[in-house]
């Protein structure tokens, strides 16, 4: 591996690791309680998607036929035995109302946040964004470019100052 990917793994913070569904060795940036495997993920995902076609009292063979899909196929994304594709992830969100940050959040909460809290946090503020009114969400857009923009040239005094 050249040196450019030893320092891309370390600033993603990606460590070596196996998984029983790769044969060679991948790297994975660690979850909250280490690293989760593919298939651990997937039955995270298919017990998300069980729960949103039940809270909406939808049966398989309701959800089905509007996926274009019969009952067993699609009966095999809720018991992660088949993969799913972003394009059927992006279907079940016009169908059962979720968002798919939800069920990324539940597979990989980690690529929320540093922490559970943060993760959550950063959850349920995207949630409260994306219902506001177009002109309010234009709005606080335009108050947190400016509180980054001012955090960052505070940062950069900072660093200048730990420099000399």
């Amino acid at each position: 591996m050249t040196r450019d990917m030893i320092s891309y793994r370390s600033a993603k913070g990606l460590v070596e690791t196996t998984d029983p569904e790769i044969d060679k060795p991948v790297y994975r940036r660690p979850g909250f309680d280490g690293i989760t495997s593919l298939g651990e993920m997937d039955e995270k995902i298919a017990a998300y998607l069980r729960k949103a076609r039940e809270d909406e009292g939808l049966t398989r063979g309701d959800l089905a036929p509007l996926l274009g899909l019969s009952i067993p196929v699609y009966g095999r994304y809720e018991r992660a035995f088949s993969k799913m594709h972003v394009t059927r992830m992006i279907h079940l969100c016009e169908i059962l109302g979720f968002m798919p940050l939800d069920m990324i959040y539940e597979a990989a909460p980690h690529l929320l946040g540093r922490t559970p809290e943060e993760a959550s946090d950063h959850l349920a503020l995207a949630k409260l964004v994306l219902a506001l009114p177009h002109d309010t969400t234009r709005d606080l857009l335009a108050l947190v470019k400016r509180m980054v923009t001012q955090q960052q040239a505070a940062d950069a005094i900072a660093a200048k100052g730990e420099e000399r």
